[in-house]
This record gives structure tokens, sequence and C-alpha cells, in this order.
């Protein structure tokens, strides 16, 4: 099984618009798809019970069917904080032995690849001993780093990609992302120090895309044949 860890450099780097363009581009090349975001804090009640918008986005991009949303978002906590202190708040004490559990049993779906998307950064708190990197680690994940393209994303983006190395975590490519509409100063000389300088290949530039819309940038990364031969190892 080829599972990918999607991890951001921070809460807002758009991790959640490239895990879903990658879903999309990835469908191109026939890849049957799954996608589950673990732990999920913010959240809306439906009368289906909450739901959390990047889970939904998620859940759209994917090509498996007759996954339930339950499966791709097990853990939908309704606070919008850190997960472990909305778990704390809900009653519910969080585990890297849990999101395994989940996770094998979302794995059971036929699929040549399984998206994981994380929670804020790579190192976000669990509970006091584990953070959703252990989790990542524990899946035998490889790494996809979002890189939010704004001010302060080359410190981000390096110290990022060097807890992921130091975890032992393989990190196979980066995706950058704007964020906000208007274009951060000098953003290409950012973009080519961050080529110069990231342990692994840029796997494509993101513009900004004011409805969020991931379908119509798929176009912007690697095809889909390339981006399989990277997370596959091949």
């Amino acid at each position: 099984m080829t599972c990918v860890f999607v991890a951001g450099t921070d809460t807002d780097a758009g991790k959640t618009i490239a895990a879903a363009a990658l879903l999309y581009r990835l469908a191109e090349g026939a890849v049957r798809t799954l996608a589950m975001k673990p732990v999920a804090a913010g959240a809306v009640a439906t009368a289906s019970g909450l739901r959390n918008s990047d889970a939904l986005q998620l859940e759209l991009a994917m090509n498996a069917r007759n996954v339930s949303y339950a499966e791709v978002n097990p853990i939908c906590l309704a606070a919008p904080i850190a997960p472990h202190i909305a778990a704390e708040q809900a009653g519910i004490k969080l585990s890297v032995a849990e999101l395994l559990r989940h996770q094998q049993r979302l794995a059971q779906h036929p699929h040549d690849l399984l998206l994981i998307e994380g929670a804020g950064g790579w190192l976000v708190p669990l509970n006091e001993a584990e953070t959703l990197a252990d989790f990542a680690v524990a899946v035998g994940a490889k790494v996809v780093l979002v890189v939010g393209l704004k001010l302060g994303c080359l410190n981000h983006a390096l110290l990022t990609a060097a807890a992921i190395q130091q975890s032992g975590a393989e990190l196979v490519g980066w995706i950058g992302n704007q964020p906000q509409a208007s274009v951060m100063s000098y953003q290409q000389e950012n973009i080519e120090y961050l080529k110069a300088k990231l342990p692994a290949p840029c796997l494509g530039i993101l513009p900004f895309e004011p409805s969020a819309d991931s379908a119509k940038l798929a176009g912007y990364l690697l095809e889909s044949q390339a981006l399989m031969s990277l997370f596959a190892g091949n």
C-alpha cells in the first residue's frame, strides 16, 4: 500500500486544498485513491452529526466509493482549537494506537494510494506524549510538505523539513501554495531558494484560488504518473 501524509508548515498553509488537488491529479492517471483526515478540530453540527469542511473536501476529491464520512474523518471535534485540547473538552483521549485502528479499517477498501492529511503543523500534539507526526511514522507514510507562500515561509519550511527527517519519515516532495490574493514580496525568489534548499523535489506551485476549487489547481502539479513514481519509490 502506498501511503502519503500531507503536512503543513503551519495551520493556514493550504494543506487541504493541496491534498485535494493531489487526489484530483492522481485520479487523472486512474489511480484509486482513499483519503483520511484522522483528526479534525473545527466542525459544524448537521443532521448526520459533526462535519469538518476539510474532511468533506477530501471525501469529495477521492475516487473510492462506498466509504463513510466516519471512515474518512473518525475523530471530528467541534472546537476550532488544538486537537488535544478540543478532545479533552469533548471527553476524548487521542492516541496513535486509536488512529492506527481507524487507518487500518479504512485501508481495507480497495485502493492504490491512501492520502492522509494532518492537522495544523507537523508536531501537533495528540496527547501529553504523542503527536500526529508519530502517527505518520507509525503508518509508514511518505510525507508531502505544503509550504504557505507568505512571509516567514523559508524558516517554517526548513525547520519542518528538518523535523520530518529527524523523525525518520521520508519527505518525498513539497508543494508551494499561495494562500492569499496578493503575491508575497519576492515570491519567485523564495520559491527558488526552497527548490535549492529543501531535500525533496517541488511537486508544483499553486496560485491563489478564490473559490478554493482544488480540481482547478490539479493541473499545476506534476502529472499522475510522475507523482506515483515518487510516492511508490519507483
